[in-house]
């Protein structure tokens, strides 16, 4: 629906519900889905996913640590630990993102 606009000046502008959409949601492309598209986020799979990642995370460190050995292999192991800490954290966070998206609320 379009509807006339006058500014201050007297100038007169036609303005669409489609443009007032867009001000509202800062990009024309963003849409919401009604809830019946969207599932809540699956706990389950992503304890599975993290529990994959961490296993190839460790086992690839412990090898990698066990080889080189000395100060580099604690290096090594250090790094390891840290990624252990990434995966985790980037898996919560995914997790935290679909939550967020299924309510629409907005940091």
């Amino acid at each position: 629906m379009e509807r006339d606009k006058t500014d201050g000046n007297g100038t007169s502008t036609v303005e669409s519900d489609s443009s007032r959409d867009e001000e509202r949601t800062g990009t024309g492309v963003e849409r919401r889905r009604s809830d019946r598209d969207q599932s809540p986020p699956q706990l389950g799979s992503r304890i599975l996913v993290t529990w994959f990642e961490l296993t190839v995370v460790g086992i690839t460190g412990s090898l990698l640590g066990t080889t080189v050995g000395g100060p580099v292999g604690f290096l090594i192991y250090l790094a390891t630990s840290l990624l252990t800490v990434g995966v985790i954290f980037y898996n919560v966070n995914q997790l935290i993102k679909g939550w967020v998206q299924l309510t629409g609320e907005r940091p």
